[in-house]
């Protein structure tokens, strides 16, 4: 069976590729014009702006939402308000202003049979857990789906520490697992290419400046600075930030200076095939890449979802709901 699914908050298409293998992509959204222009050059088609401007009406029928979304604060004003005026509220009118909301609207909308979504590992304890508590109370109170999270790191599958949480939701109260990642994966070394321009060693001034900036850290008891990647394990987390100076994650080279990553090898550092075009400037392609999901742990995800789907084999609990509280009682 193919499934059709939607990528929002495209980025440059990573989850899309983790999905193609068992489906359609029948709806792309991604504000970015530097993203758009990757996400052409690679699939062939442009991806809608703003989803905020989107009508959840004009978006096509899909078995499956794909969503790596930016966190945003959540504002609970207006709550107060409503309860003085005696209008009913409840968890998704409190999510009005983030970008969350856009998907919630889409789910509730379209009813799909069930989406994956992606961000930061903070998100579970961002403002002490209330932001992931009312994501959570809409997907599963508000929008009936039964949900799964957990915090997967990329270094098993890629060689870089990226810690990402994950979460999957199915519109039937189906058993889902999450891939095991694998503990010890590739080294670093294992992505690198061989012939690298000199334009990418870093400048005098600027090793002097970072080798500065630590130090003078260091002395305060911070672990603030550069990370010199040991080539024989794995890099610490490529941000979208990158661009900057490259001081995450320096490549050592004998007798010179030490060098950034080029884009080829933060593709492949976030597990992009060989065939992905990099069609953008070194500057827009390392904030694309550093934004970017790792491919290979979505791939496991998305092959754990479908084998989920077409199982059906629900489970065997009951969901008591409680507003601000949730909790399984078993039959």
């Amino acid at each position: 069976m193919l499934y059709r699914f939607i990528d929002l908050f495209a980025g440059i298409g990573g989850m899309r590729l983790a999905f193609e293998p068992y489906g359609i992509c029948v709806f792309s959204s991604e504000w970015d014009i530097k993203a758009q222009e990757t996400y052409i050059a690679n699939f062939g088609e442009k991806p809608y702006g703003d989803i905020r401007t989107i009508d959840a009406k004009d978006i096509p029928d899909h078995d499956i939402l794909l969503a790596g979304f930016p966190c945003q604060p959540f504002s609970i004003a207006g709550v107060s308000k409503k309860k003085s005026l005696g209008r009913p509220h409840g968890f998704l009118d409190e999510t009005q202003g983030t970008l969350f909301f856009d998907i919630a609207r889409i789910l509730k909308e379209k009813q799909p049979q069930a989406f994956l979504l992606e961000n930061v590992k903070n998100l579970k304890s961002h403002d002490k857990g209330r932001t992931y508590h009312m994501i959570k109370n809409v997907l599963e109170y508000e929008l009936g789906y039964t949900v799964y999270d957990a915090v997967l790191n990329a270094k098993g599958l890629v060689p870089q520490n990226r810690e990402r949480i994950y979460i999957v939701g199915f519109k039937k109260p189906i058993k889902f697992e999450f891939p095991k990642i694998p503990e010890k994966g590739p080294a670093l070394h294992t992505i690198l290419e061989e012939n690298v321009d000199d334009k990418y060693t870093l400048s005098d001034k600027l090793w002097e400046y970072l080798q500065s900036y630590k130090e003078k850290h260091a002395k305060k008891g911070n672990g603030f600075g550069y990370g010199l990647a040991d080539l024989n394990s794995y890099s610490r987390t490529l941000s979208a930030r990158y661009y900057k100076d490259g001081s995450e994650i320096l490549i050592p080279q004998k007798g010179k200076n030490p060098r950034r990553l080029t884009p080829r090898e933060c593709a492949r550092l976030q597990g992009f095939p060989e065939t992905f075009k990099i069609v953008v400037s070194n500057t827009a392609a390392y904030k694309q890449f550093g934004n970017s999901v790792a491919v290979p742990v979505v791939q496991l995800i998305a092959e754990k979802m479908i084998q989920a789907i077409e199982k059906d084999e629900i489970i065997e609990n009951k969901l008591n709901v409680k507003e601000g509280n949730m909790e399984y009682a078993t039959k």
